[in-house]
C-alpha cells in the first residue's frame, strides 16, 4: 500500500474513532458508536498489516487468533458486576503492550526505521523512554486498581509515612534515569526506567481507597491512551498517535469530571484518595440507633399508592443483578399510572457509566434516566424514593460533617422524598466506610435482603394487589 494511500486509511480511521467517541456520549446513539469505534479498528488493523514492513503474517494471525479466542471466552464468561476488574485488567495488558513495542523498538531499532543499535535517534530514545514510562505505570497501576476490586486485597488506602515525599522523590529520579537513557542508550537504564515506573504505578495506587475507584478507572484508561500515544510516535504511525492521544484525552476528561463529581480534585486523589472497606471501623450503627424495617408488601403497599417514584440503583443493585426484576417492577407501577424515574449519581457503582450500562441491559428506556444535576429537584416533590444498593451517593453527611471523608462530595437528595425505601444486605457502612445516617431517618424505612430477591418479591406483592 502506497504511502500517501496509508496515511489517507488512517485519516479515515482516526474520524471513525472520534464519531465513535461522539456516539458514546449517549445511550441514544452509543450503538453506532460502537459500529464507527469497529469500522476505524477494521481499517487501521487492515491498513498497518499492508504495510510493506510485516515481515511474517503467520505470526500475526497467530497472535490474533489466540488474543482474540480469550477475549472471546472472558466476553462470553464474564458478568456485568465484573466489568470494572475486566476493564482495569486490559488497561494493564495496553500499559505492558507499550513495554513490550519500546523494547522490541531499542534493541531492534533498524526494524522501525529509528537507527541502529547503538545510534538510535535522540527524539525516538524520549519517545521511547516516554512510552515505556506511561506503559509501566498502568502496568502495575492497573493490576493494583484490578486486586482491589476483585476483592484480592482490601479496598482500604494503603498509607504510611512520608509516603508523599518517597513518590516525589522517585519521579524526580524517574526524569533523571529518561536524561541519562537518552544520552547513553544503556540497556540496564531502560530496564532501570521499566522498574521504577513499575514501582511508582504501585505506589500511586496503593493510597487510593475503594471509594474512589470509579476515578481510578478512568486515570488508567487516560495512562494507557498516552503510553499508546507515546509508542506510536516510536513507531511513526499516526493512527496509534491519534488514537491513543484520543483515550489519553477523553480519560483525562471524565477523570476531570468524576472528581467534580465527588466534589473532589483530581491532584488530591492521585496523591491519596479516601475511604475503603476498612477505613472507618467502628463508625457503623450503634445500639441507641433504630430503624424501620419493612417487607416487600408494605414497599408494594406503599410504591402503588404514590403518585411518582425515583428509583436510585448503586453497586448493590449490580452484585445482586436485580436490573432485569427492577425494571418489571417499575414496569408494573406505570402501569398503575405511577411517574416512574431513575436517577444516577455520577459515581455510582465502581466504573464510570456502570449503572447506566446495567439499565440500558435490562431494555430500561433512556428517557427515564437522569443523571443527578437534572433530577436531584424533583426529590423534593416525589412520594418515594426506592433506593436499591445505593449508599456513598445518598449519605447526608457528605453535606453536613465536615470531618466525613466524603464531605462535599454531592450526593442525591433522596431525604427529601416523602417516604424512602432503602434496600440493603445490613447497616454496614458503605465503600467509603461511612455510617449512613439516612437509615435512621423518620422518613425511611429498611429493607434488608438481597436487592434481586427483595425486587422478585416486590413485584409479586403487586401482581397480587
Amino acid at each position: 500500500m502506497s504511502e500517501n494511500l496509508s496515511a489517507f486509511a488512517y485519516l479515515l480511521a482516526s474520524v471513525c474513532f472520534i464519531m465513535a467517541l461522539r456516539g458514546l456520549s449517549s445511550p441514544l446513539t452509543a450503538r453506532m458508536g460502537n459500529i464507527y469505534g469497529i469500522a476505524g479498528m477494521v481499517i487501521a488493523v487492515v491498513t498497518t498489516l499492508a504495510a510493506p514492513t510485516v515481515l511474517s503474517f503467520t505470526m500475526i494471525l497467530l497472535g490474533m487468533v489466540i488474543g482474540g479466542a480469550i477475549g472471546t471466552v472472558i466476553a462470553l464468561k464474564i458478568e456485568m458486576t465484573a466489568l470494572p476488574q475486566l476493564v482495569a485488567a486490559f488497561h494493564s495488558l495496553v500499559g505492558l503492550a507499550a513495554v513490550f513495542v519500546a523494547a522490541a523498538a531499542f534493541y531492534e531499532p533498524a526494524a522501525y526505521g529509528i537507527g541502529v543499535a547503538g545510534d538510535i535517534a535522540v527524539a525516538s530514545l524520549v519517545e521511547m523512554s516516554i512510552g515505556t514510562a506511561i506503559g509501566a505505570i498502568t502496568f502495575t497501576g492497573s493490576i493494583v486498581a484490578f486486586a482491589k476490586l476483585q476483592g484480592l486485597v482490601s479496598g482500604a488506602p494503603v498509607v504510611f509515612s512520608g509516603q508523599h515525599a518517597l513518590n516525589a522523590f522517585l519521579g524526580l529520579l524517574l526524569v533523571g534515569l529518561v536524561v541519562w537513557f537518552c544520552g547513553e542508550e544503556s540497556p540496564m537504564l531502560f530496564w532501570a526506567i521499566v522498574l521504577l515506573s513499575g514501582a511508582i504505578g504501585l505506589l500511586i495506587i496503593i493510597p487510593i481507597g475503594g471509594a474512589d475507584m470509579p476515578v481510578v478507572i478512568s486515570m488508567l484508561n487516560s495512562y494507557s491512551g498516552w503510553a499508546a500515544c507515546g509508542i506510536g510516535f516510536t513507531l511513526a504511525n499516526p493512527a496509534l498517535i491519534i488514537t491513543g492521544a484520543l483515550v489519553g484525552s477523553s480519560g483525562a476528561i471524565l477523570s476531570y469530571i468524576m472528581c467534580k463529581g465527588m466534589n473532589r480534585s483530581f491532584f488530591n486523589v492521585i496523591l491519596g484518595g479516601f475511604g475503603g472497606e476498612d477505613a472507618a471501623a467502628g463508625v457503623v450503627a450503634t445500639g441507641d440507633k433504630t430503624v424501620r424495617q419493612g417487607s416487600a408488601e408494605d414497599a408494594a403497599f406503599i410504591m402503588k399508592n404514590a403518585g411518582s417514584v425515583i428509583i436510585v440503583p448503586g453497586y448493590g443493585m449490580a452484585v445482586a443483578q436485580a436490573q432485569h426484576a427492577l425494571r418489571e417492577m417499575a414496569e408494573l407501577l406505570k402501569a398503575e399510572g405511577i411517574k416512574v424515574s431513575y436517577a444516577i449519581h455520577p459515581v455510582a457503582g465502581r466504573m464510570p457509566g456502570h449503572m447506566n450500562v446495567l439499565l440500558a441491559e435490562a431494555n430500561v428506556p433512556y428517557d427515564e434516566v437522569f443523571e443527578l444535576e437534572s433530577i436531584n429537584r424533583d426529590f423534593a416533590s416525589t412520594d418515594v424514593a426506592f433506593v436499591i444498593g445505593a449508599n456513598d451517593v445518598t449519605n447526608p453527611v457528605a453535606k453536613t460533617d465536615p470531618a466525613s471523608p466524603i464531605y462535599g462530595m454531592p450526593i442525591l437528595d433522596v431525604e427529601n422524598a416523602g417516604t424512602v425505601l432503602f434496600v440493603k444486605r445490613s447497616l454496614s457502612p458503605g465503600y467509603a466506610g461511612v455510617d449512613n445516617v439516612l437509615f435512621y431517618r423518620d422518613n425511611t424505612m429498611m429493607f434488608f435482603d438481597d436487592a434481586k430477591a427483595m425486587s422478585e418479591d416486590i413485584v409479586n406483592a403487586l401482581g397480587t394487589m
